[in-house]
């Protein structure tokens, strides 16, 4: 990816690829009718009602949603977006009745849901045909690094062996995917998954303080999102699935 898309161009490094892999379609010229599962505060949904796209979040704070609604008002697209309050595995629930999305945006959510097959079933019945799903997740691989250079070498190895790294914490631990589980959940759900990418490939391993040019990390994120062995030890993973069209 010699040259970054245009919004890519702009974006967070650790998001960089995401918004790369998002680009031909949010800048397509039709507005589209997008989904933003667990949105929260719009790190997505702004700048995509900026560019003329009908935004619906659905997430479980009512604080984060308060936050989304002040931006997007900030940013001068606050009819363009609308939130709604919803819970967990249940999010789609709180979707009104009818209306199909050509777009939908699921960020980080697999991790925390009690059935990711049955959130990714959910998501293909609200897709119209031939639309199309952006699915990121966090990658095991990645954790596993992570928790070694930070010097938790017994939490890695937890998680290289698919087991709770803290199993004494009062909360439910966060899941963590391999590619292939990934790409494997999405054709379950009846979708067809293209390419995975890496995101935040290095962005992650560096430290606030570390002086590195923004620019310059964001065009090398994009040059490791799709390139392996760099992209196996990414902090996520980033698919797009399109729903297949009817007959």
């Amino acid at each position: 990816m010699s040259n970054p898309p245009a919004v890519a161009a702009q974006a967070p490094a650790r998001t960089a690829a995401i918004w790369a892999a998002l680009d031909p379609l949010i800048t397509a010229g039709a507005p589209l009718r997008v989904l933003d599962l667990g949105g929260g505060s719009g790190m997505f949904a702004v700048p995509l009602a900026q560019l003329g796209h009908q935004l619906t979040v659905v997430d479980p704070s009512a604080d984060a949603l308060a936050t989304l609604h002040r931006r997007a008002a900030a940013a001068g697209a606050g009819e363009q977006v609308r939130g709604i309050q919803g819970d967990g595995d249940r999010m789609l629930t709180a979707l009104p009745a009818g209306g199909l999305f050509d777009l939908v945006l699921c960020h980080f959510v697999l991790e925390v849901v009690d059935d990711p097959a049955s959130t990714l079933a959910q998501i293909a019945g609200v897709l119209r045909p031939g639309g199309q799903l952006s699915i990121a997740s966090a990658n095991r691989a990645g954790a596993v690094l992570a928790r070694a250079v930070g010097g938790h070498p017994v939490e890695a190895r937890a998680l290289l062996a698919d087991r709770d790294p803290a199993p004494a914490r009062s909360g439910p631990a966060r899941r963590r995917f391999s590619p292939e589980e990934l790409l494997s959940l999405l054709a379950t759900a009846g979708l067809e998954p293209g390419e995975w990418r890496g995101v935040a490939v290095v962005a992650d391993l560096l430290g606030a303080s570390s002086g590195a040019d923004q620019a310059a990390l964001r065009t090398l994120e994009l040059a490791l999102a799709e390139a392996s062995p760099y992209r196996d030890v990414a902090t996520g993973l980033h698919v797009l699935a399109v729903r297949p069209a009817a007959g």
